[in-house]
């Protein structure tokens, strides 16, 4: 089959989650130009729920999304996509002004803060350094299970219908005759609605489809695995730096995961961590608790790629109605995959109704168009 409704490039779990909501309904073609999906991004997450995280405007995509991945449909998945982890989000004096923006960004919102002194801190984070006093806690944080999610979009894709086609880079698009012309290294296809999920890569996918690209632009993010003496307990929450230089979580048999919550500019490719970023973050680390760092045991980078306005980017192009966006999804598309996907197939199927509180204009295209 070659000619399809839809062609989604990218499997990542942006392109996966739209396919999966909407091959039910339209025939439907992944285009992943990796191996394998969800290399350079998905794979490499974090794997946090935090409904913080991204500030105001992404958080009602991270709460729409809440219930969904502690209760997926059984079909879906077999159990809980996400474990409560509990958050704290930590500060010097100097980081008062933060705390306080960050408690009056969700003042209203539902979003669980509370302020904890040090002593009720240094019970979440044993060996908490004394200079930390100010925190907030942050109690529905959760861990996701990334790779659970992904697969299962990807089996609900294929088992509605979605092709999947691996080491399949589109090399160009083009309209004629109201129907998209699109070219692999190695095959061609047709489609009536062409998907931009391509991540870091979504601005070359405009482009090289005639569409004039909004500005998403690839940030690589560093993180390190350490072993540490004494091994981090399992019940340690996510510890976010307020001043936004750092963050680090537990990981099996005592393990940390940490990063200076870097974003350096970067072309999309395989991103690879910088040794001054992984110096960076042990810095930092160290500064915040007294364990000793036995070794590092395990590094990498992944990608991140944001919207000029740090928004992702969900709807049809202005110029190109054929052509929709799906892209710019930050450091928060794992948390916010389900709803940005349920508001994605509610503007191209019109007949699935957008998440509850979600205000599709804030994601649209059409906010960039007095700069195109």
């Amino acid at each position: 089959m070659t000619d399809f409704d839809v062609v989604i490039v990218g499997a990542g779990i942006a392109g996966a989650s739209v396919a999966a909501e909407i091959a039910g309904s339209r025939s439907v073609l992944l285009l992943e130009s990796e191996a394998q999906p969800g290399y350079h991004s998905t794979g490499r997450s974090a794997a946090f729920w935090a409904e913080s995280y991204g500030g105001p405007d992404i958080q009602p995509l991270t709460t729409a999304s809440g219930a969904f991945l502690a209760n997926p449909p059984a079909d879906f998945h077999d159990g809980p996509l996400m474990t409560s982890r509990g958050a704290l989000h930590i500060g010097t004096s100097g980081d008062a002004a933060a705390g306080r923006r960050l408690l009056s960004d969700f003042d209203r919102s539902g979003v669980s803060l509370q302020r904890l002194d040090w002593n009720a801190s240094v019970q979440h984070i044993p060996g908490l350094q004394s200079q930390w006093t100010e925190a907030l806690w942050e109690s529905d944080c959760c861990d996701i299970d990334v790779s659970g999610l992904h697969q299962a979009y990807l089996r609900q894709a294929t088992r509605l219908g979605a092709q999947l086609r691996c080491n399949a880079e589109l090399m160009s698009a083009a309209r004629h005759n109201n129907v998209w012309q699109i070219a692999t290294r190695d095959a061609e296809f047709t489609a009536k609605i062409l998907i931009n999920a391509a991540g870091a890569w979504a601005d070359e996918v405009a482009a090289r489809s005639g569409v004039i690209p909004i500005g998403v632009t690839p940030y690589r993010r560093t993180i390190v695995q350490l072993v540490t003496e004494p091994g981090a307990p399992a019940d340690l929450p996510l510890v976010i730096g307020l001043d936004g230089s750092f963050y680090f979580k537990p990981d099996s048999g005592g393990r940390v995961w940490l990063s200076p919550h870097d974003e350096t500019p970067c072309l999309p490719g395989d991103a690879a961590p910088e040794e001054l970023d992984i110096a960076l973050a042990i810095d930092r680390f160290q500064q915040v608790v007294d364990w000793r760092i036995v070794r590092v045991e395990h590094k990498w980078a992944g990608l991140r790629s944001f919207s000029p306005d740090r928004l992702p980017v969900i709807g049809p192009d202005v110029a190109v109605p054929e052509f929709f966006w799906f892209a710019g999804q930050g450091g928060f598309g794992i948390q916010t995959a389900p709803a940005a996907a349920q508001l994605a197939a509610s503007l191209l199927t019109k007949d699935i109704r957008a998440p509850e509180r979600v205000t599709a204009e804030l994601y649209a295209p059409q906010r960039f168009s007095p700069q195109r």
